[in-house]
């Protein structure tokens, strides 16, 4: 058939069909919004004020200044954690909620059984931030100079001995059944209601031994009221150069570590992520942040998603072990 005839013919349907294809490709070709467009909300799962919170504020000015957009904290306290953690997991998965998690969130993983989450399920690792180390202490009254003599004295009267903890399947708790094991020592736990009645009854002398971060004893070990055996760490802390770490005091390997970050909501999309890492890489690599939590005795952190995935799984593997071993439940 000529094309002239097929123009004739046709002509009004092609015409009506490549209109119609070509308004189809602006919307088809439109990018999507920039991230960062709005609010972005930080939960914390733990009250104001806490080590967590303090994470989170910090974190949540310096990404509004970075990305020139509101990060606002929303503190979702309660069930240690779980109740915040869980509203976190029903959000949108669109890079404007962000979970606000720490340590514990790996004792609870273990611990909890009824959780209505599933952490490595239902978030994604973003970026860690900080980790903080605590310090073994224990009161003056306690005839040990140092952690062999201390270990030595520990097993010469099993179940004798007593350290604090800020209650069952907190850090400090399994600090020192890691210990325990590790050291093979038999020593008694006693759990409260959190770190302050710890903390008062290691510097009253009712407790002999205790695992506490070191911003919050620091002054105390200090002025004397408390003598420190050993750092928990890696290496020796900025704030206590003269304290050895556990490992080099006498029992090689213990390490315990706390530690904070920022997961998503599983299906994030990653290019978010992946910006949301590097302007927090971006972030504590400035000498002014690593100066500022050294002096409170954090360092910073920095790992891709991808290695800081891998690190939370290692540390719930490390930690189950413990808590099997240990027999530790939740009360």
């Amino acid at each position: 058939m000529p094309f002239v005839r097929l123009a004739r013919r046709y002509g009004p349907t092609l015409a009506a069909l490549a209109c119609a294809a070509f308004a189809a490709v602006p919307a088809l070709a439109q990018p999507a919004a920039p991230w960062p467009d709005r609010p972005v909300r930080l939960i914390v799962p733990l009250g104001a004020g806490g080590p967590t919170d303090l994470v989170g504020r910090f974190l949540a000015q310096q990404l509004s200044e970075q990305l020139k957009q509101s990060f606002v904290v929303e503190n979702r306290p309660g069930a240690a954690g779980m109740i915040g953690t869980a509203e976190a997991a029903k959000a949108a998965p669109d890079g404007y909620t962000l979970l606000v998690i720490a340590s514990p969130h790996i004792n609870l993983e273990i611990l909890a059984a009824n959780k209505p989450y599933q952490l490595m399920r239902d978030f994604v690792a973003v970026a860690p931030a900080f980790s903080y180390d605590a310090v073994m202490v224990v009161h003056p009254s306690v005839p040990a100079q140092n952690l062999k003599e201390f270990i030595a004295l520990a097993k010469s009267k099993p179940g004798g001995l007593t350290y604090a903890s800020s209650g069952p399947g907190s850090n400090k708790h399994l600090g020192g059944e890691l210990f325990k094991l590790m050291s093979g020592t038999d020593i008694l736990h006693v759990a409260y209601k959190g770190s302050t009645g710890a903390r008062n009854d290691i510097l009253g002398g009712h407790v002999n031994m205790m695992f506490d971060e070191i911003p919050s004893v620091g002054p105390n070990v200090l002025a004397g009221q408390v003598r420190a055996l050993g750092v928990t760490g890696a290496k020796r802390s900025s704030v206590l150069p003269d304290v050895p770490t556990v490992s080099e005091a006498g029992v090689p390997g213990y390490v315990h570590t706390g530690w904070s970050g920022i997961m998503v909501p599983a299906g994030t999309p990653k290019p978010i992520i992946d910006r949301l890492n590097a302007e927090i890489t971006k972030l504590v690599a400035r000498p002014d942040v690593k100066a500022t939590w050294e002096k409170q005795g954090a360092e910073t952190m920095s790992m891709t998603p991808a290695e800081f995935d891998a690190y939370l799984r290692a540390e719930l593997d490390k930690w189950t072990k413990v808590v099997k071993a240990a027999n530790i439940k939740l009360q």
